[in-house]
């Protein structure tokens, strides 16, 4: 028989990283219950990280919505930090994983953060509407306040490349059509709209919802915390990343840097000078 001391160190041990997704032992592997073998073949990757992610099996709808962030945030080709330093890596000799993991860790506030700001804006408009204000005011409101604070670029709306990026309305057209069923609430849809129709009234020009605005739409109709939205989008760039790394890989080429050798830098320090000086 066990002895105490025994039992609480066994104890101790188990709950040091306590986990409610996957559950182990020889010959038996369960995520959140599934067993692994009745998973395969049987549920879809979208299926597979709502499941991870959330805990439950997502219906069919929306594991469908989750698919349209995912495939549409894949990639935007070289010119993309992350799939530059995917390609640089994988000139340098480094493997697959390595050039994968250089490229997802610039994903950060200004190079894939946007959806998850979005997120956070969309639902503090949300939180801060009432009937009596409306959406417009309670909007608006909220964008002077954001650019009062010195910021310029609202997330998720606007591209440095794209007057209009063609991923987004197709994404916003779903989200109504998902809406209209009664998949989603619509609410963040229309707080996004909206948006795009205030940014124009206080800028005097249109700035068009792009892809992280977008995919922000569908994954707080989802409801995934703000968070999560960078996550996805990790996932769902990774796939970019991979494919560039490995045509990068396939083409050969040693130590590519950002522009081609013959082109140099601008430098703009002191002048020519001796040590002896």
């Amino acid at each position: 028989m066990t002895s105490d001391p025994e039992h609480r160190l066994e104890k101790e041990v188990s709950d040091w990283w306590r986990t409610e997704i996957i559950e182990m032992s020889p010959g038996e592997i369960r995520f959140r219950g599934y067993a692994i073998e009745e998973l395969i073949g049987n549920i879809s990757f979208a299926q597979m990280i709502w499941l991870m992610l959330r805990g439950e099996l997502p219906t069919k709808e929306q594991s469908s919505l989750l698919e349209i962030a995912l495939v549409a945030g894949v990639d935007h080709g070289p010119q993309a930090p992350s799939i530059a330093i995917a390609r640089m890596s994988a000139t340098c000799g480094v493997g697959l994983n390595n050039a994968m993991a250089s490229a997802l860790n610039v994903l950060g506030d200004v190079h894939g953060g946007a959806g998850e700001q979005a997120v956070e804006l969309y639902t503090q408009i949300i939180d801060e509407n009432t009937q009596e204000v409306g959406l417009r005011a309670t909007t608006e409101s909220a964008l002077k306040r954001f650019f009062e604070t010195g910021q310029k670029f609202v997330p998720g709306f606007g591209h440095r490349f794209h007057p209009v990026d063609p991923r987004a309305p197709r994404i916003l057209k779903l989200m109504e059509d998902a809406a209209q069923k009664g998949v989603v609430s619509g609410e963040f849809v229309a707080v996004a709209s909206q948006i795009e129709k205030s940014l124009e009234h206080i800028k005097g020009k249109r700035i068009p919802m792009n892809i992280d605005g977008a995919t922000a739409v569908v994954l707080a109709e989802l409801g995934f915390p703000a968070p999560l939205a960078r996550g996805i989008f990790c996932l769902s760039r990774s796939l970019g990343i991979l494919s560039h790394a490995w045509e990068q890989t396939e083409q050969g080429g040693r130590n590519k840097g950002p522009i081609p050798r013959r082109f140099l830098w601008a430098y703009e320090g002191e002048g020519h000078r001796a040590l002896s000086e």
